[in-house]
């Protein structure tokens, strides 16, 4: 990893663009993002992750970055993946706002101002996330797929977006430090930023054809898209409450179990034969099943709680609002007036 030096304090934006063997695109990426920044006044940093480039890169980062002390190059040891690159980036962000964006320039580094003043206008929004209204894709093979899986993928989560594969986003820096992306979540960032408490909107952004380099995706995503919506659906209703899930599914492949072999027991008290029967076996088996996946509930009760205790991870966010009188006391003292009610009990 080469770090270019740090600034004297902390820069009010940071951006974090994964990068994966885009040798052409870096020098109009870094430079476009230098000159729509310098446009406004915020001052940013500029984390180029590079996921194990093979195309040189790697080294054109490194270049880059010795001659500017805003570029922070971070250089993964190889190719993990988009999820892991960008979380690489989350963990070394410094500053109040956070953007991410592709490095393609297929997203325009223009729009990023137009993000961030939304952040620093409005106080009620925490992500703001692009959308590629005029999107420059091909319609059968890119655009008609987005359209499905976005309006899929709004309508399992509860975070309706019209564009969630839209890579240019800016969030408030709490709802970074909340949320860790694992495997291929980058994807339902907006998700994952949503159970993590945050308030999102959608503004209209640029979007350009790719003009260089050759894109990463391909229809075999579709498949590992729908695995992964499984997985976030299952994390923001059932996370901390495993066992309505595998119980209650337990309970209704149970119930018609119960009801075949009770009516399996009384034909046998009227004196039928069901050793032969296939009924037997399915209602046997409709039990056990059920009786599993009770138990893999139970199981998954403890482990959230061993997350959660022994591991000390949060189980909620909140936020505490105190009378500005009590907010501006000394720590000391509002202790000490905390305890006074006991101390007289």
């Amino acid at each position: 990893m080469t770090d270019a030096s740090p600034a004297a304090s902390a820069p009010d934006v940071s951006i974090v663009v994964p990068i994966y063997n885009e040798f052409d695109n870096l020098p109009d990426l870094v430079d476009r993002i230098d000159e729509a920044m310098r446009a406004q006044p915020l001052s940013f940093e500029l984390l180029a992750v590079d996921d194990g480039s093979t195309d040189g890169s790697r080294q054109r980062l490194r270049e880059l970055a010795a001659t500017r002390p805003w570029l922070r190059a971070v250089l993964l040891a190889r190719n993990y993946g988009q999820s892991s690159a960008l979380q690489a980036g989350f963990d070394r962000v410094r500053g109040r706002y956070v953007v991410t964006l592709d490095a393609d320039l297929q997203n325009e580094p223009q729009d990023i101002p137009l993000l961030l003043q939304r952040l620093e206008t409005d106080p009620d929004v925490d992500m703001v996330s692009g959308w590629r209204k005029d999107r420059q894709d091909a319609e059968l093979s890119r655009k008609l797929p987005s359209r499905i899986a976005n309006r899929l993928i709004s309508r399992a989560t509860g975070v309706h977006l019209h564009d969630y594969g839209c890579a240019l986003k800016a969030y408030r820096r709490p709802i970074i430090d909340r949320i860790r992306l694992y495997g291929e979540l980058h994807r339902f960032i907006p998700s994952l930023a949503k159970e993590a408490g945050a308030r999102i909107t959608e503004v209209p952004v640029r979007h350009h054809a790719r003009t260089r380099g050759v894109s990463k995706y391909g229809i075999d995503r579709t498949f590992r898209v729908i695995l992964d919506l499984i997985l976030i659906v299952f994390f923001m209703r059932y996370r901390q409450r495993p066992l309505h899930a595998f119980g209650g599914l337990g309970l209704w492949l149970m119930a018609p179990g119960g009801l075949i072999m009770l009516w399996l027991l009384l034909q046998k008290l009227m004196g039928h034969d069901i050793g032969g029967r296939p009924l037997l076996l399915a209602g046997v088996m409709l039990l056990l099943m059920g009786m599993q996946l009770i138990v893999a509930g139970l199981v998954g009760e403890l482990l959230i709680r061993v997350y959660h205790e022994a591991g000390g991870a949060p189980q909620f966010h909140a936020e505490e609002v105190r009378p500005d009188s009590e907010q501006n006391r000394p720590p000391a003292q509002t202790q000490r007036a905390q305890a006074a009610p006991d101390s007289v009990a």
